[in-house]
């Protein structure tokens, strides 16, 4: 069935709400004057009987013989001047000298509300006639001062009823129900159609097609989105931000900050500039964020993040990197020996083999003080394979990669791991190599030491390159930033600053151009 358009259906509930209320306003009305209506009659009425009580040729007439001929033309006069449908006059034995019925005058009455008056009481009451109901006044007629009662007065006025009254404004209901209801039909489309425009002139079942389709669609993507108001209450947490941040049930309406404290939503609102693509950390995972304020007729209404965690595929990239390392320490090692072993061939043929023999435990010695050099120095394998690694590759280089003696490594800072180191040492030591890509000269160094006691850690990476330009020191961390390098990426550095922070490190920069560059990482109080 084709569903009715939500303008046509706010226009008749409206308008359908102005009529019942027109309705209910009129009964409300007539009934009052209704009640009003009576309470002018039984004024009228109490009038009308006083006076003809108090008259003495009532009086006489009630004590004289055929005392009906004097008091009928009397009270019909009366009658008539106040408009009262009826005035009836009785003796103590109820026989009636005056009734707007002709036939009806000397026969006793017989009504069943009469009595009280017979005992000079004051009343109204209520008959119901042929034509509809009357309300009647009883007043007692006495003869002198002395309240001798000789007879009773009743006068009768007919109520209106709810019709005659609606009748006798006919004209002025109808003015009012048209121009009420013209009126109402104008204003319940202006409604409606303001409602219409404000719905961005979509049905309801096409909004409610449109949130459905949006809460599955918010729910079945890959990456968690979280969504706050002004006032920092969470809007949208589907199911995946869930997971990545493990929060179970229900969580909208309440504050960002109550659920998650370092998201960093708030700051979008505070700030309503946009973020993309940052790495942070939430709840203890390496998250990448893009956060986004959001923006309603040039105000700010709000904020929503975009959230993929990046966890493992750090973890997995870090592992990438310290197995891409150990696989170039393989391959250096691997020529280097074969240059050796060639060397070794070439003595034995030429007849020195004591020679042969001195070359080859010199190597071995070498290689093998170096490893243990290394391993006695740094207690985990992953980072003294890198620090190998890169003496070798500086070795086919041509460039001298030296660790400082004194350098200890016994546990990672707070919030870093083996990861994070081979991250950090690896992209510094590449970026040394860098700086001597296009510098021609014959000592080629690069110094590394690694300092750590119960208060800090430092990391120092040196070298004697090419150096950085004053002006472009503050820039070497921006993503995507490369100078003097050949095959730059200009993500290395931004990496290393990514991870300082993770670890809640400094990091200083020195530097001159032909000179060299250092680059000092701390972590801890200094």
């Amino acid at each position: 069935m084709k569903e009715i358009p939500i303008r046509w259906k706010i226009t008749l509930l409206s308008y359908g709400v102005v009529i019942f209320l027109l309705l209910i306003c009129g009964l409300v009305v007539i009934a009052n004057m209704q009640q009003q209506e009576e309470l002018d009659l039984r004024g009228e009425s109490m009038s009308t009987a006083r006076t003809v009580a108090e008259l003495a040729d009532i009086k006489d007439g009630l004590e004289g013989d055929e005392g009906w001929k004097i008091i009928n033309p009397i009270v019909e006069e009366i009658r008539v001047i106040n408009n009262t449908d009826y005035i009836v006059v009785m003796n103590m034995d109820r026989v009636r000298f005056s009734h707007p019925v002709r036939s009806m005058i000397g026969h006793v009455s017989t009504g069943s509300d009469e009595d009280p008056a017979f005992a000079e009481h004051i009343y109204f009451s209520k008959a119901r006639g042929e034509d509809g109901t009357y309300l009647r006044a009883f007043i007692p007629v006495l003869k002198d001062e002395q309240l001798n009662q000789i007879g009773v007065v009743m006068v009768g006025n007919k109520i209106p009823t709810f019709k005659e009254i609606v009748s006798g404004f006919s004209k002025e209901i109808l003015f009012i129900v048209f121009l009420t209801l013209i009126v109402g039909f104008i204003a319940s489309y202006i409604l409606a159609n303001h409602i219409k425009k404000q719905m961005f002139d979509l049905e309801p079942f096409e909004i409610k097609r449109m949130f459905e389709e949006r809460t599955a669609t918010f729910h079945s993507i890959n990456e968690g989105v979280i969504a706050i108001d002004y006032h920092e209450k969470i809007t949208i947490f589907n199911e995946k931000a869930k997971k990545i941040f493990n929060v179970n049930g229900e969580v909208t309406g309440l504050s960002i900050r109550s659920v998650l404290e370092d998201t960093r939503l708030p700051e979008i609102v505070e700030r309503n500039e946009p973020v993309y693509n940052e790495q942070i950390m939430v709840s203890g995972k390496s998250i990448l964020s893009t956060r986004i304020p959001i923006n309603k007729d040039g105000q700010l209404i709000g904020a929503v993040a975009i959230f993929q965690d990046r966890t493992e595929v750090a973890k997995l990239a870090e592992e990438l990197t310290g197995v891409r390392s150990f696989v170039e320490a393989l391959r250096v090692q691997n020529h280097e020996h074969m240059n050796k072993l060639h060397t070794i061939a070439g003595l034995i043929q030429l007849g020195k083999p004591e020679k042969a023999f001195q070359l080859a435990f010199a190597a071995s010695e070498e290689q093998e003080s170096i490893s243990l050099f290394l391993h006695e120095i740094i207690k985990d394998d992953a980072v003294a394979g890198l620090l190998i690694s890169k003496i070798r590759r500086g070795k086919e280089l041509d460039i001298i990669v030296t660790v400082d003696t004194n350098s200890n490594l016994d546990h990672f800072p707070p919030h870093l791991d083996h990861h994070d180191f081979v991250l950090l040492l690896g992209n510094l030591v590449e970026n040394a190599f860098g700086s001597f890509e296009q510098l021609d000269q014959e000592e080629k160094m690069i110094d590394i030491s690694i300092e750590q006691d119960d208060y800090i850690c430092s990391i120092l990476v040196e070298d004697n390159g090419i150096g950085i330009e004053e002006s472009n020191l503050e820039k070497v961390f921006t993503k995507g930033f490369t100078e003097g390098k050949e095959n730059g990426t200009g993500y290395g550095l931004y990496l290393v600053k990514q991870i300082v922070d993770k670890g809640e490190g400094q990091i200083t920069v020195t530097s001159k151009v032909n000179e060299g560059t250092s680059f000092l990482i701390t972590f801890g109080e200094v």
